[in-house]
């Protein structure tokens, strides 16, 4: 089936507010991963087109660095408005692009809308602290922006990782370059023709590009502060290259998550939590999906075909027909890389519930489609029960002793997401504290605007999406007066 059209062109690299072509005048292509159509070319940046940015980023931070904070906060007011006048139009391109469900698409436009507004109500929240010995003594501290900031990231959230990973920096003073996702750079792009219209020249710079970029935004001495979201081995890559600049890193990696599913849950709102927390509108590919099923064996049965039902139930197809839930997976490298995961778990053992298939419909065959999936009967020695896949395939564990489960949760190198599902409140709370992630969900799901989100452990370092994001996008100065 023929893709929605998107009416746009990319234009080339955005640096300094122009469009230009690469250094070396190289581009690649982006296609549909419904239908595997070209969708258009974008210039593949190099190192020296690296530079070019961040020489544009650090003439612009001498105006934008020193801006009232009022008036800074009004040009990310402007922006975030301005995207959701084009809600639809972006919604639409990252779905075409990525593969993802049209609503969740516009659903991150809404968000990052809200992220740049939450951060532009905080500006005047960026203080320092005072602090006297004796008379003729004063001491204070101001916080002060970095300068440059990288911002490197992944295909799942094309337009909000742009647009939201850009917004703490921004309202702190600093200037931006961003890398886009290789799978899915389409609508950066058209979030840079945005910023062209609203903020000053070189205030935000977009490049498209590979791993080759990527590391001389890491590498470049002018940039001081880097924020990364990607996959446990992009985020080790990137820390070992900024260490030795001792550049300021963040970064927000992958998850193994689980979800623990304790005897007294209602089997079906606890299968629903299970489905739900896998961002199936995103085929699984999201850092925070709850992919291993903790059950008490008391309920083993009961939810594991609750959840047979739901994940046989999702409606798969082409995304932008809004009535489709589960689209394609991003590219055919991780279309491959899913299907080796399936393949492997049924060797090593697993017990196949269902999914674990290419869908049979004769519009979704030149596409990168696999049905939801569920495994039974997962040990930790599987890989599909230690590795992260990215894509839409579920392990389910039983236990019956509590700290042998708790051993389980915590015994893996991932430490970012976990839900729990009881009713007894003490019993939530103690495996609250005990369980080894960064954002802990007690039946509930979802993200919080202004809830600090964080991986523990190989998930990464650094808060997201709350005050302390603002902050780290800033340097603390320290001055003694005396008289």
């Amino acid at each position: 089936m023929t893709s929605p059209k998107i009416n746009f062109s990319p234009k080339g690299l955005f640096i300094g507010g122009k469009w230009v072509d690469s250094y070396k005048g190289e581009r690649f292509s982006t296609i549909n991963p419904s239908n595997g159509q070209h969708l258009g070319e974008v210039p593949l940046a190099e190192k020296e087109d690296v530079n070019r940015a961040v020489i544009a980023a650090k003439q612009a931070f001498q105006d934008w660095g020193k801006m009232p904070l009022k008036e800074r906060a009004g040009f990310l007011i402007k922006l975030a408005d301005k995207l959701l006048e084009n809600r639809d139009e972006l919604g639409m391109m990252d779905c075409v692009d990525s593969g993802n469900a049209l609503n969740g698409m516009k659903g991150d436009v809404d968000w990052s809308s809200d992220s740049l507004k939450y951060f532009a109500g905080l500006i005047s929240e960026i203080k320092g602290e005072t602090f006297s010995e004796k008379p003729g003594h004063f001491n204070f501290t101001r916080r002060q922006p970095y300068g440059v900031v990288a911002k490197i990231n992944p295909f799942n959230h094309p337009l909000r990782f742009c647009a939201e990973k850009s917004a703490a920096a921004l309202a702190a003073g600093n200037t931006v370059i961003v890398k886009a996702s290789e799978q899915a750079p389409l609508s950066s792009l058209r979030f840079a023709e945005i910023c062209e219209e609203i903020l000053p020249e070189g205030v935000v710079n977009v490049l498209t590009g590979d791993a080759i970029c990527g590391d001389a935004m890491v590498r470049h001495e002018d940039v001081r502060r880097v924020g990364v979201v990607g996959s446990v081995s992009t985020g080790k890559i990137i820390a070992k290259a900024a260490a030795e600049d001792l550049t300021h890193v963040s970064l927000e990696l992958g998850g193994k998550n689980p979800i623990i599913i304790f005897p007294d849950a209602d089997p079906k709102k606890a299968a629903n939590f299970a489905v739900k927390g896998m961002n199936m509108n995103r085929q699984g590919q999201s850092c925070s999906s709850t992919s291993r099923v903790l059950v008490h064996k008391d309920l083993h049965h009961e939810v594991l075909k609750e959840m047979k039902k739901l994940a046989e139930d999702l409606p798969v197809g082409l995304p932008w027909l809004e009535k489709n839930e589960l689209g394609p997976i991003v590219s055919e490298i991780q279309y491959k890389k899913i299907l080796n995961y399936i393949s492997s778990a049924k060797n090593e053992g697993a017990d196949l519930i269902t999914g674990g298939e290419i869908p049979k419909e004769k519009e979704l065959q030149d596409g990168f489609f696999i049905q939801p999936t569920i495994f039974d009967k997962v040990t930790m020695d599987m890989k599909i029960g230690k590795e992260e896949i990215f894509g839409p395939v579920m392990s389910v564990i039983e236990w019956d002793d509590y700290e042998s489960m708790i051993s389980l949760a915590n015994g893996i190198e991932y430490g970012l997401t976990a839900m729990i599902v009881t009713d007894n409140l003490k019993l939530a709370m103690e495996t609250a504290e005990r369980v080894e992630a960064g954002y802990v969900w007690i039946n509930s799901t979802g993200r919080y605007l202004g809830a600090p989100y964080g991986g523990w452990k190989q998930s990464g370092f650094g808060q997201e999406e709350c005050f302390d994001e603002l902050l780290s996008y800033t340097q603390i100065k320290n001055v003694n007066m005396r008289w």
